[in-house]
């Protein structure tokens, strides 16, 4: 089984920074300043749409309840998606977020930004939980493992960095890739594992519980962005500056290289989101976002 392109999906009139999906509906965050909602059915707007002041670099949904924005500016909102009323707007990160997290286990959100700061809320936005300086540059990428008892950043310092979600203490911090982490997955199919994606193009696989690194592969020429799972873990996807979408077994061996000829991106990819467990979803600076298929 491999990757095919499904659906090309455009409207958007600025590069497309981030992309969330929760099954039913992608939702897109652009330079245009829009967050917008697609109909992954039909690959066509939704009338839910929401105009900010400044670019989205972030989002996340929260068991198609919430939806949290993450603005160039630091703002996070929170907007209940039933009704459509923002409930909460904060103005405590003062650096653009990058990236956004949920933790369907402990009902958090984690939200880190351009300065290394994260933040931890309550999944409603009703109360801020714990406001942490790592003091490790831009942290782009978080991932939760499965059982939500820890959760990894991807730090510009070049560490990744595990905490405990109990009392949000730092157990672990690796120096993982030279120039910048930028990418973190906690392995589908074994939690002690890790990978991690850098500005050095590299993809690493860790036992983070040792800080042991197992493996190392030439994934990229530019930074990989994004790293996700389909397939029941089976299948690894990583997007990066380089304008390729690449699929990997669970291995990590290459599978298949998604680029232009392909169907694929004309600039950097910058964020990937899986709509079920055969199909993720690309974004990029060309301003399309492209439904990838697993087929047979």
């Amino acid at each position: 089984m491999s990757l095919h392109k499904k659906k090309e999906i455009t409207g958007h009139s600025g590069a497309v920074y981030c992309c969330i999906s929760d099954g039913h509906y992608i939702y897109t965050g652009s330079a245009d300043k829009y967050v917008t909602r697609w109909r992954i059915e039909e690959g066509i707007q939704d009338e839910f749409a929401i105009k900010f002041k400044y670019s989205i670099y972030a989002l996340c949904v929260t068991n198609d309840e919430f939806l949290v924005v993450g603005l160039a500016s630091g703002g996070l909102h929170f907007f209940d998606l039933k009704s459509r009323q923002e409930l909460k707007f904060y103005t405590q990160h003062t650096q653009a977020i990058f990236s956004i997290a949920y933790n369907s286990i402990k009902k958090h959100i984690y939200a880190t930004d351009a300065d290394g700061n994260l933040s931890v809320w309550s999944s409603d936005g009703s109360k801020l939980l714990i406001y942490l300086p790592l003091d490790c540059g831009k942290v782009r990428s978080i991932d939760v493992v499965s059982d939500g008892s820890h959760f990894v950043l991807a730090c510009q310092d070049g560490t990744i960095r595990i905490f405990e979600s109990e009392y949000f203490n730092e157990i672990v911090t690796i120096d993982g890739h030279k120039g910048g982490a930028t990418s973190v997955l906690f392995h589908p199919l074994n939690t002690d594992q890790l990978i991690t994606g850098g500005k050095d193009a590299l993809l690493k696989l860790w036992n983070w519980r040792s800080g042991d690194e197992l493996n190392s592969i030439v994934a990229h020429t530019f930074a990989v962005y994004a790293i996700v799972s389909i397939n029941d873990g089976q299948t690894i996807i990583t997007a990066s500056r380089d304008k390729h979408v690449k699929e990997w077994t669970s291995s990590l061996d290459i599978v298949k290289r998604l680029d232009r000829k392909s169907g694929g991106h004309e600039h950097s990819v910058n964020d990937l989101c899986v709509v079920d467990k055969q199909t993720v979803v690309s974004c990029s600076d060309d301003k399309r976002i492209i439904l990838w298929e697993l087929k047979g």
